[in-house]
């Protein structure tokens, strides 16, 4: 099961570039629900559409609905924080793998969701060179609900170190060599009881693009099936 990031969908995060494709390919059955408020999922503008913790529950829901026993969770940024919560939360899949992930980002999301929340309340005002335009700049390309992203991003749960210790399955930190936007992935891999960093070309954004991370994709978790 793959889960992409903030702002993004499965068709950009894991079709575009051929991430699922050579997951395919490798023999495995790529699953890739668009997130709550996300893609071609709904948009509620309710607030009780998103109570905390919502996307890890959401997960844990579509394994149970699925029946889903043999899987791997992967997640990209939001994506690996969703994946992370779900395991606290009681997932148990083969493998897991955080992309686009750093020890302080799994602690630290109030102070990334001030920051998105402020860049939707100025969205028209960001121009280049303002720290929130690329952010403003991909909301704009993925037709983001801003209504809905806005209440999604009070609902996202920390993960504190001591949490950390529910993460007992083979993990993969999987993360752009030039991408620190949710701080440090070396870190984050020692931090976890049985975990290797990976690092592949790029920024946080630009990581997505590489072929590189399909291939480590497919390298971590067919080694050993």
């Amino acid at each position: 099961m793959l889960l992409h990031g903030l702002f993004s969908s499965a068709q950009m995060n894991w079709i575009k570039f051929g991430h699922a494709q050579k997951l395919a390919d490798a023999g495995f059955e790529a699953i890739m629900p668009d997130l709550r408020a996300h893609g071609e999922s709904a948009k509620p503008h309710e607030a009780e559409a998103y109570p905390p913790g919502v996307l890890a529950r959401d997960v844990v829901a579509l394994v149970e609905a699925l029946g889903l026993h043999d899987y791997d969770l992967v997640g990209f940024s939001l994506g690996a924080r969703t994946a992370a919560r779900a395991v606290i939360e009681g997932l148990a899949p083969r493998k897991l793998v955080l992309a686009g992930m750093g020890l302080e980002g799994l602690a630290g999301w109030n102070d990334r969701a001030t920051f998105f929340i402020d860049a939707i309340d100025r969205f028209d005002e960001v121009k280049r060179g303002d720290p929130a335009f690329y952010a403003t700049s991909f909301m704009k390309t993925m037709k983001i609900d801003r209504i809905a992203a806005r209440l999604l991003l009070q609902a996202v749960d920390d993960t504190s170190a001591r949490e950390l210790a529910a993460i007992t399955m083979p993990t993969m930190v999987l993360c752009g060599e030039k991408d620190n936007d949710n701080g440090s992935a070396t870190r984050l891999a020692e931090a976890l009881s049985d975990a290797r960093h990976v690092a592949i070309p790029g920024t946080h954004m630009g990581s997505v693009t590489e072929a590189a991370l399909g291939n480590a994709l497919v390298e971590f978790l067919g080694d050993g099936r």
